[in-house]
């Protein structure tokens, strides 16, 4: 039967899985990537139906983390609760922590074929949003409504680069603005024709790299299929600041979990080296160190001048997996004061330790915790994660403990420590959890919007830029420090 010719349409309830199949063969024959544009919507012989809440996948990006397990929990209850004041049906609603036991599934496309085969017979959308993402369903709908779930359709809140990237590979470096992606905290839809076809290539090509590092610039990528697949389309219902007709709005990344930590409860190991000891280090010490309690300053060499302590590893040049480990073993030693958190960062990194300690108080210290940029190896091949060691690494007293007693251990001092103490927690089974505040590379090499609604805790690299200045612009409160 021509589906399409006929113009029936399932109601809710019947499978749409045949339907949206159907729709996709049939536009293959020509150019299936077509119609994109909002004058598509009002083409006549294409079918189109009113959106459901039943015909959503409300997918919330939760984390394993014990904290971000209950917000996830209490978003999904959030949801329902007013799906059911609305008298509508329920939509469902998945926390993405719990899809499967593959870690690998915050970056979404390693969860793509579950969800297709979970939902996928009844869905017509896939709604993707952040812990701290309100979403107010009558609008929502009523956005959805606009887009014919039977074609392809990326949803979004855009937002661009304005310079070319290097954590975007420097993509797009002739015009960056030309490549929209979504902003997460806004949430982004996928159409279900659209979701199977994404289904169908990630079982039969490969990605072009292994490593996920920006994850909402990257499943775009994957999605536009270099001009083959659809470009986000800018929804401006879809947003972070309230507005009287928006879908959805966002409250922060930092929340408000009480005091914060006590300076003494956070332990800083700052990794230099001797030719850094008159560059890099003087900028620790105008910035962020005064808001240090306790603080370290690791070498190769002793240096009273800094001072400077020698754990007896060499310098290399590419990872520092032997020095990274030899100060986990010296945290849990008597040399340091004893501390529930361990922070390692580069002497090129700036941090607000404020704002860190406020984020501490969020997490359980008797949970074995890793927290910071979370990037992947080899996700869609059962990879692992890691937090990224440029904008700083924190580890819970427990999780170092659990790291030591385990068979982990670098295969050579050069290794890269990120990656290896990634490797380790995840044949521990302890979470990699992410925070979007800290950042592995300079603030231009990210968007300005997105920065602008962040309160962000890291930046690492001083590469053509001032970095006092940026951590003065970017890091420094400018209420009186919290001396606790």
């Amino acid at each position: 039967m021509d589906v399409a010719a006929t113009g029936v349409v399932p109601r809710p309830g019947v499978c749409r899985l045949g339907l949206v199949f159907l729709l996709w063969l049939g536009s293959s024959a020509g150019d299936k990537h077509t119609g994109h544009a909002h004058a598509a919507e009002q083409q006549e012989g294409l079918m189109h139906s009113s959106v459901g809440l039943e015909d959503v996948v409300i997918v919330i990006q939760s984390q394993r983390n014990s904290f971000h397990a209950r917000r996830g929990a209490q978003k999904k209850v959030e949801i329902l609760r007013q799906a059911a004041q609305l008298g509508k049906e329920l939509p469902v609603v998945v926390l993405l922590h719990e899809l499967s036991e593959y870690e690998g599934d915050w970056s979404i496309l390693p969860a793509l074929p579950r969800l297709s085969a979970s939902y996928g017979q009844s869905a017509s959308w896939f709604f993707f949003i952040e812990e701290e993402t309100s979403v107010l369903l009558r609008n929502l709908l009523q956005v959805l409504d606009r887009y014919q779930f039977q074609e392809e359709w990326f949803l979004g809140k855009r937002l661009h680069d304005d310079e070319a990237s290097i954590i975007h590979h420097y993509a797009f470096s002739e015009d960056p603005r030309s490549f929209g992606y979504p902003d997460p905290a806004a949430g982004w839809a996928l159409s279900a024709p659209l979701l199977l076809r994404l289904v169908d290539r990630l079982h039969h090509k490969n990605l072009k790299s292994d490593f996920t590092i920006d994850l909402k610039h990257e499943v775009a990528l994957f999605i536009w299929e270099e001009g083959n697949g659809p470009k986000l389309t800018a929804v401006s219902e879809l947003c972070t600041e309230p507005k009287d007709d928006c879908a959805t709005s966002f409250t922060t990344y930092l929340p408000d979990c009480g005091d914060p930590v006590s300076k003494n409860d956070l332990f800083v190991a700052v990794k230099t080296c001797q030719r850094f000891h008159s560059e890099r280090v003087p900028v620790v010490k105008a910035t962020w160190e005064r808001d240090a309690g306790l603080l370290e300053y690791y070498s190769d060499v002793t240096d009273s001048s800094v001072p400077a302590i020698n754990l007896g590893v060499p310098n290399t040049e590419r990872g520092h997996c032997g020095k990274t480990f030899a100060i986990l073993r010296r945290f849990l030693s008597e040399a340091v004061p004893k501390a529930d958190w361990l922070l390692i960062v580069d002497d090129d990194t700036l941090i607000s330790l404020p704002r860190l300690r406020r984020l501490l108080r969020c997490y359980d210290p008797r949970d074995a915790v890793s927290l910071g940029e979370r990037y992947g190896y080899g996700l869609i091949q059962s990879g692992y994660s890691y937090t990224t060691g440029g904008g700083g690494m924190v580890l819970s007293r427990v999780a170092v403990s659990r790291l030591l007693s385990s068979s982990c251990r670098c295969y050579s001092d050069d290794a890269p420590d990120d990656m290896v103490l990634g490797r380790c927690l995840a044949s521990l089974r302890i979470p990699v959890t992410h925070s979007p505040l800290f950042h592995q590379a300079r603030p231009d090499d990210y968007s300005a919007s997105l920065l602008s609604l962040q309160r962000a805790i890291s930046f690492h690299k001083h590469w053509s830029v001032d970095p006092v200045a940026i951590y003065r612009h970017w890091l420094q409160d400018r209420h009186p420090r919290d001396e606790l």
